[in-house]
């Protein structure tokens, strides 16, 4: 697995982006897949930028590896947090009596194939895979 460390920062996303899209750039990777991934990115991104170390800063780390699927994994030394933990949004609801949030996570999980989080020692271990040739 390639690695990039960035404090986690929104001001880092585009090196995030960028670092990603060189490493599924070398593999081919079809440019539809690549946007899919590049939005569960910034999601997952973004998240630990505003929410991990809130009010401290602190750094992520972010990995890749690309084969047949492309596994990326997010590490940060912040607040415990599983994102799984908490349901999925009730769409049925109508707009104003759904609970605020949770809508990035439930499309990060409809947009890769699986998404896994664990809490290794002190670590929020994050990682996301998507198949590169899915099945037509």
């Amino acid at each position: 697995m390639n690695a990039l460390t960035v404090e986690a920062s929104i001001e880092n996303l585009c090196e995030v982006i960028d670092f990603i899209n060189a490493e599924l750039g070398n593999a081919h990777c079809p440019p539809e897949l690549r946007d899919q991934i590049d939005l569960a990115v910034e999601e997952i991104f973004v998240n630990i930028a505003n929410y991990a170390y809130t009010p401290a800063n602190g750094n992520a780390t972010i990995s890749i590896a690309v084969g047949k699927e492309a596994v990326i994994q997010f590490e940060d030394t912040g607040k415990p947090y599983n994102p799984l933990a908490h349901p999925s949004p009730d769409l049925d609801k109508p707009l104003m009596e759904r609970e605020i949030g949770g809508l990035g996570i439930f499309f990060v999980k409809k947009i890769m194939d699986s998404v896994d989080y664990e809490r290794i020692g002190n670590k929020n271990v994050l990682t996301l895979s998507k198949k590169l040739n899915p099945p037509h």
